[in-house]
This record gives C-alpha cells, sequence and structure tokens, in this order.
C-alpha cells in the first residue's frame, strides 16, 4: 500500500545504521534517495548500487552537516538534479559520553553542532523548496533519551529533547502550506553507534531484558515507522513523536 513512485527523498546519515536501512526501504517504495554521509565513502557507495540496484537513483554528498553552507550547496544540488525534495529524513547523529562536573566543553559543543545544529539547517535550507511545491514531508529522528533522559549523556539527551520541541513547533507553522513534520523516537537499536556497549555479552543481554519485547531491533525496524510517516498512509499526522523502543518508554 506504501507508494512513493515519483517522490524524492534526502536523508542524513544514509551510509549506514538507520540512515541506511531508510535509503533502501525508501527506494524498494518507489523514491529516488539522496545520502549524505561524512566519511564512509565505501559504505555510502554500497547504499547507492542497492538504490541503483532497485532501479532507483541516487546521489551521494560527503559533507560537515553542522555547516550551514554545506548543507546549503547539498540540497541546491538535489534541487538542481531532481527539480524537488518531497521528504527529509534528519537521521544523522553522534552518541558519546560526557560525566557532568568534567569540564569538557568540546563534547557538549560537538553534540550540539551535529545532532541539533544540522536539524536547523537542513529544515532551514528545503523549507523554502516546499513552499514552492505547496506540500512536503519532514521526518526526524528523535530518541527516547529525549523523553526520559539519560544519565552521562545528558548533551545527546538534551539534543533529542529539542528535536521532539522543534518538531511541534514546526508541524503547526509549517502546516498551512501543507508540509508535514513528525519524529521517530528509536529506544536501543542493533546500530554501530552502539557496537561499543554492545560489545560486552552481559551488558547486552541486560538491555534486551529491560526491553518488555525482549529484542534489540535491527535497524529495519525503526526505517518501517519512518516509511510510514513519509507515504500517504499519515497524511492525517503531523507533529507526532512516534515511539519505536518494544515498550521501553511508555508515554502518550
Amino acid at each position: 500500500m506504501i507508494d512513493l513512485n515519483g517522490k524524492t527523498a534526502l536523508i542524513t546519515g544514509g551510509s549506514r545504521g538507520i540512515g541506511r536501512a531508510t535509503a533502501i526501504l525508501f527506494a524498494r517504495a518507489g523514491a529516488d534517495v539522496a545520502i549524505t554521509y561524512q566519511a564512509r565513502h565505501r559504505h555510502a557507495e554500497e547504499v547507492r548500487d542497492a538504490i541503483e540496484a532497485l532501479g532507483r537513483r541516487c546521489l551521494l554528498f560527503p559533507l560537515d552537516i553542522s555547516r550551514a553552507e554545506e548543507v546549503k550547496r547539498a540540497v541546491e544540488a538535489t534541487i538542481s538534479g531532481w527539480g524537488k525534495i518531497d521528504i527529509l529524513v534528519n537521521n544523522a547523529g553522534i552518541w558519546t559520553y560526557l560525566e557532568i562536573g568534567s569540564g569538557d566543553a568540546w563534547t557538549w559543543r560537538e553534540t550540539m553542532a551535529v545532532n541539533l545544529d544540522s536539524v536547523f539547517h537542513f529544515v532551514d535550507a528545503v523549507v523554502p523548496h516546499m513552499k514552492r511545491q505547496g506540500q512536503g514531508c519532514i521526518i526526524n529522528v528523535s530518541s527516547t533519551a529525549g523523553i526520559r533522559g539519560e544519565a552521562f549523556h545528558s548533551h545527546y539527551a538534551a539534543t533529542k529533547a529539542a528535536i521532539n520541541g522543534l518538531t511541534k513547533s514546526w508541524a503547526v507553522e509549517l502546516a498551512p502550506f501543507e508540509i508535514r513534520v513528525n519524529s521517530v523516537a528509536p529506544g536501543w537499536v542493533d546500530t554501530d553507534m552502539c557496537a561499543e556497549v554492545f560489545c560486552d555479552p552481559d551488558f547486552r543481554e541486560s538491555v534486551r531484558q529491560s526491553i518488555p519485547l525482549r529484542r534489540i531491533p535491527p535497524p529495519e525496524d525503526i526505517a518501517g515507522p519512518i516509511l510510514f510517516l513519509a507515504s500517504d498512509l499519515a497524511r492525517h499526522m503531523t507533529g507526532a513523536i512516534l515511539n519505536v523502543n518494544g515498550g521501553s518508554v511508555l508515554c502518550g
């Protein structure tokens, strides 16, 4: 039932994890997909190969998503190549350790720039085009950390809570232009971001046991809800925070 034929999508952090799974799933649904990545060129090329094997077009943009001028160039290049951007998925982000009281302002600023500033830059660059089109769909990838907080990762949790607030604010602001803005908030996901902590089998099992559905999902389990929000099945949804965490955090 989900058909994205004729649609174009721009996905940040598309070379691995949730971004990669989403890019390929969008292509399977019929969309042409542009992805950004930072340094994993080989992985990005693998995503492009998978998308093109499905008969869809793909653009690759290696860039620093925290820099507004680089973001604007990627958006303009996508518009120039394909004429439009129907769907923006703000997925890219980092998850690092920060103990409050350590004086580590550098890690704080880095996380704010990558996780939060980039979302503003992409939405700010894309919205004028979507307004001219008279439609658009923006999906921000948040986190359960933005809802319940996360000790030793307060900087990460702060960016995700801010993304939830931006999602709700932009949803109302952009609704008159037929631009929908929603967020997907995953819990634990089996991605490269979590690979280091999951190297400890006892910790991994403790995480699995903490999830009511008793499973740590692969990235595809998050890509599915993102695809749903991008589709016409969600045409009456805007300003929603869609929690995808196996029952770990219950709210709504």
